[in-house]
Formats: C-alpha cells, structure tokens, sequence
C-alpha cells in the first residue's frame, strides 16, 4: 500500500517542477524582451543639424566617442545664434567617428538613433550618430 502515495508524490513533483520551469522560463523570456527594449530598441531617428562644437574619445575601461552640437533656433540679422540648444551624441562606428573628429567647428547634418537606454560600452548617451549626412563650410560674408 505504500507505493500509491510515493506515485502520488512524483506526480506532484514533476507537476511542481513543471511549473516552477514554465515561471523560471517567463521570467527569462520577459527580461529578454525588456533588455532589448531598453537598448537595442530604436525609439526614433532623425537628423539634426548644428554646429559641432566637441568630439572626443573618453573612457576608463570602454574608450567612446561622444560629441556635442549647437542647434542654433534663432538667429540675428548677422548670422549669430541668439538662442541654441546642445544635442550631446555617441558614435559606435569607427568611420563615422573619424569623419567628426576632421569636422570640429563646422556646421553639419548627422543621422542619429535614439535608444531607450545606453549601454557604457556604445556611449554615454541615448542618441547614436550613424551617418553624418552633409556637411555645410561655413562661409565668411
């Protein structure tokens, strides 16, 4: 008689494990889900230009390449901006990078992807400049 409650037993425990497999699994298959949503996800693109006032490559450990803009909104009878805004920017690629880094000071259009989330290795910043799409030279008048 003690063998029908031991088949009872392992009945409950693989019904048990099942579960507990079935929850464990969710749990890893949300917190993929999120972690892509967070940083790989693409939450807009665009472009943006401005005046590219810094570009640097920083980093204890992970050395990126951050830059800042001037996104000039207003301006004078004179050319001056009255009023700006900085549009601060990482770039993962090589390429593109080294293309900013000749273009300090000079007005330009870049292609950005804004991320949910940055990941220290890509960059400090949400936005990641991909392609720098035209290039103004400034002309003295």
């Amino acid at each position: 008689m003690q063998s029908a409650p031991a088949r009872d037993y392992s009945r409950a425990g693989r019904a048990a494990r099942r579960i507990f497999s079935t929850i464990f699994l969710l749990i890893i298959l949300g917190l993929g889900i999120f972690f892509y949503w967070k940083y790989f996800y693409t939450y807009s693109s665009g472009n943006r230009y401005g005046l590219l006032q810094k570009f640097s490559h920083k980093g204890n450990l992970f050395k990126t390449y951050e830059g800042e803009m001037i996104l000039s909104s207003v301006r004078s009878n004179n050319n001056i901006a009255l009023a700006s805004e900085k549009f601060f920017f990482s770039v993962a690629d090589e390429g593109v990078a080294n293309k900013l880094m000749n273009l300090q000071g000079k007005e330009v259009t870049v292609h950005y992807k804004e991320k949910n989330g940055a990941l220290f290795w890509r960059g400090e910043t949400p936005y990641l400049v991909d392609s720098v799409v035209s290039v103004e030279q400034n002309n003295p008048n």
